[in-house]
């Protein structure tokens, strides 16, 4: 005579069309737990497309961070497209390029009035912003630490020391430090705005004097205005 409980078990089965082993065991290989074959299958394609993204994103950052070879040189409009501007990097593979230079960016906003007269406003050190959300912070943003400084070394790379772009990668590296720019003036200021201009003070980071004290004296800071960039109408 069957065990009440296998009956039972058979039952609830049938009744939910669940696929029982030998055992009668709904939760055995076999059993309603188990993924079925569509399903599984979907999975599998969602795992592979997720592995093969990672291992490209991780070839092409490669290729980018890697010293100049036929391979690298071949691709690199790929490459450029894939990296820029959100995974660009701050270093080079075997030759490490650390920052020689302190960069303080501050911005500025122009507002039209209805009756045509124009407000500008007062600077506003957005540098000084992102220090400040990084300091005493045991684990700081990256966004903090890094985006607003790779926005403008990027811009440097592309413009060098003028302000007209000549590529589609610099217009691209333009929009990207504008929009930063604006929307840390929208979070942090209140009022509308059409347009800005930054200003990047550079300071020079002094080099390590010898062990008497000597060494040369530290560079002087210098000024750079960059043009009035037009905006979407921000109101904040």
């Amino acid at each position: 005579m069957p065990d009440k409980r296998e009956a039972t078990v058979v039952e609830e089965g049938e009744r939910f069309g669940a696929v029982l082993d030998e055992s009668g065991d709904p939760y055995a290989p076999g059993g309603p737990s188990t993924l079925r074959g569509p399903l599984k299958a979907g999975l599998w394609v969602a795992i592979t497309l997720c592995l093969t993204t990672v291992m490209i994103h991780v070839l092409l950052v490669f290729l980018h961070v890697a010293p100049e070879n036929p391979v690298s040189q071949q691709y690199r409009q790929q490459v450029d497209s894939w990296v820029y501007p959100l995974f660009e990097q701050d270093w080079q593979l075997f030759a490490p390029n650390p920052e020689s230079v302190n960069w303080k960016i501050s911005v500025r906003t122009r507002h039209t009035g209805p009756d045509g007269s124009t407000h500008v406003s007062p600077w506003f050190d957005i540098t000084a912003v992102d220090e400040s959300a990084v300091e005493h912070d045991p684990f700081p943003s990256h966004t903090n630490q890094n985006m607003l400084r790779r926005a403008w070394s990027a811009y440097l790379q592309n413009y060098g020391g003028g302000d007209e772009p000549t590529s589609q990668r610099a217009v691209m590296m333009q929009e990207y430090l504008r929009n930063i720019a604006a929307a840390r003036v929208a979070a942090n200021r209140r009022g509308s705005f059409e347009s800005l201009q930054l200003r990047v003070v550079a300071v020079p980071i002094p080099a390590s004097k010898a062990p008497d004290g000597t060494g040369p004296s530290p560079a002087p800071a210098n000024t750079r205005y960059l043009p009035w960039w037009k905006v979407s109408s921000h109101r904040y």
